[in-house]
């Protein structure tokens, strides 16, 4: 027979777990709806509900609007399953104050009782969420600065190309050169590269990319800024870089342009 726990233990037991930082609740599946038998004073002071309003009820008077419904099926399933499962919940607090509850449960069988329980973990990560969307906004501000679109002329536009062309680089560029050919009225595309660091096999193929994408939009693509180190480089690749007119600098191509007879995509 198992030594039973001693009171002072037990006590010593409660206190730790009611001085966590984290919520943590026990449901118990045998009763109907699953209710919450225990709650420690970290998921009080996180949902601001009382004792009173906790113990016997399910938590999903944690669930409003905004919670994801795929979640709460996920969380079903696998308590369903008797298996562990974590996700980030969108809950509300009470008040109606809304938070990111990374919460995790695991069961557990105690054997004295022939009887199973759920462990419940909860984690307010709302200001780790928050800190994520904004670098989020951040990252993709700094792609919109560093792939501009410039208008140059009525009839050409500037894509000027800075530092290492990536693939995030790439796609974040043929997004918004997509977006902006649906109801552009300009039919040159001019890249420069004078701002490029790295030039080679990978590079050209995404300018070939590009240049299909602006020739099925309509537009004419053609490179300008490309330095002889550059240039060199690329030797072996004149056959793809010859299929995109090529300028010295963003003044010869915007001459080219100029001296074309209006109208003429060539």
């Amino acid at each position: 027979m198992q030594e039973e726990i001693p009171t002072k233990n037990l006590t010593l037991f409660e206190k730790a777990i009611n001085r966590t930082r984290v919520g943590m609740i026990i449901t118990d599946p045998s009763e109907i709806d699953n209710p919450i038998i225990f709650a420690n004073d970290g998921f009080y002071e996180l949902t601001g509900y009382t004792s009173n309003e906790v113990i016997g009820k399910n938590c999903r008077f944690l669930q409003g609007e905004k919670t994801d419904r795929r979640n709460i099926d996920k969380i079903r399933e696998a308590i369903k399953q008797e298996q562990a499962v974590e996700v980030q919940l969108y809950n509300y607090k009470k008040d109606g104050t809304g938070f990111w509850n990374e919460l995790t449960i695991d069961p557990v069988w105690i054997e004295e009782e022939q009887k199973m329980y759920f462990v419940g973990i909860q984690k307010d990560v709302t200001e780790e969420k928050e800190n994520t969307r904004r670098l989020q906004e951040t990252l993709t501000e700094i792609e919109e600065i560093s792939t501009p679109i410039v208008p140059v002329t009525e009839n050409a536009v500037v894509l000027p190309l800075i530092g290492n062309f990536t693939d995030n680089r790439f796609d974040a560029t043929s997004s918004r050169l997509s977006y902006f050919f649906e109801t552009a009225e300009e039919d040159y595309l001019i890249i420069d590269l004078s701002g490029l660091l790295e030039m080679d096999t990978y590079v050209v193929s995404k300018f070939l990319q590009i240049s299909q994408l602006a020739s099925l939009m309509g537009k004419k693509t053609l490179l300008a800024g490309v330095r002889p180190d550059l240039a060199l480089k690329t030797l072996g690749l004149v056959d793809t870089v010859d299929k995109i007119s090529t300028f010295v600098n963003v003044k010869s191509a915007l001459d080219y342009i100029a001296n074309k007879k209006e109208g003429s995509l060539d």
